[in-house]
């Protein structure tokens, strides 16, 4: 008796583990997609009070820009104007490479480049999420390209982390600013694109908006420029709350609101990583 209650106990454990799994899974992606990656930020419409819940990632942000005239897409499961159709394969060729399944690029304000270096399951986690959005028929407009578009990837973010490279504070660091694009923002365009190579962190690209015209900071070590001087909770308000060492407050497109929801754990990484970029004046 005591064996077959024991076997019974085995396979009901063999039978509920892939719910159990994909359910964490599902947890994870939720925590990527409305947490540190800040997808809405950029694919859920924005009213006078911000993001729109009923509309969520149905489509949102537009620019109109040298480079292309295009609004965020709908990454909901509508079969005919989100991503209903995509398979896991189509999806995960999008998020990394910046690639739709017909082929064409998407426009280089996707910041593909920035999540070459997620871990197989963090993919996996945020399609996993993704697939459990309500379908929302929201069409909008052909994105318009006036130059090949380009998702340049930061340096040291060539390839897919290991679970196991995370287990170090600063690396888990850097990935984690990775995958939220952060240097994206706060790196400098130049003539050839970001300037990663002389100018990482140094801030100073113009972002005009609904707010009027934000510039993003220097978050490099330096103490008279960036965030050298600041002590880690100064650093972790800015992050979470958008408010800046003096007490001012941010504007967007910083989006701090998304970030307020990253575990102690990997806000103390972020702060640890900052730490270590070489500082630009």
């Amino acid at each position: 008796m005591i064996r077959i209650g024991s076997l019974a106990l085995v396979i009901g454990a063999v039978l509920t583990s892939p719910a159990s799994a994909q359910s964490d899974l599902v947890e994870r992606g939720d925590y990527l997609v409305n947490g540190i990656l800040a997808c809405g930020n950029c694919h859920t419409p924005k009213g006078p009070s911000g993001d729109i819940p009923d509309k969520a990632f149905s489509g949102g942000a537009s620019w109109d820009e040298p480079p292309f005239k295009v609004t965020a897409p709908n990454v909901t499961q509508d079969k005919e104007t989100g991503i209903g159709n995509y398979t896991d394969a189509e999806l995960k060729q999008l998020l990394r490479k910046g690639v739709k399944r017909n082929g064409v690029r998407v426009a280089m304000v996707m910041p593909s480049g920035f999540y070459e270096i997620m871990t197989d399951r963090d993919i996996d986690a945020v399609i996993a999420y993704l697939r459990t959005l309500k379908p929302i028929k929201n069409a909008v407009p052909e994105p318009i390209y006036r130059i090949a578009q380009g998702h340049p990837v930061p340096p040291g973010g060539e390839s897919p982390y290991t679970e196991a490279m995370l287990s170090d504070k600063v690396q888990q660091g850097f990935y984690l600013v990775t995958i939220a694009h952060c240097m994206a923002c706060h790196t400098p365009m130049g003539p050839q694109g970001l300037e990663f190579a002389t100018k990482l962190g140094a801030g100073g690209r113009n972002f005009p908006g609904a707010w009027g015209l934000s510039v993003s900071r220097n978050i490099t070590s330096s103490k008279t420029k960036g965030i050298g001087g600041w002590t880690d909770d100064a650093i972790k308000r800015a992050i979470t709350q958008g408010v800046s060492n003096d007490g001012g407050k941010l504007n967007p497109p910083m989006g701090f609101h998304y970030y307020a929801t990253l575990a102690t754990a990997d806000l103390d990484a972020v702060v640890a990583y900052l730490r270590t970029v070489p500082a630009k004046e």
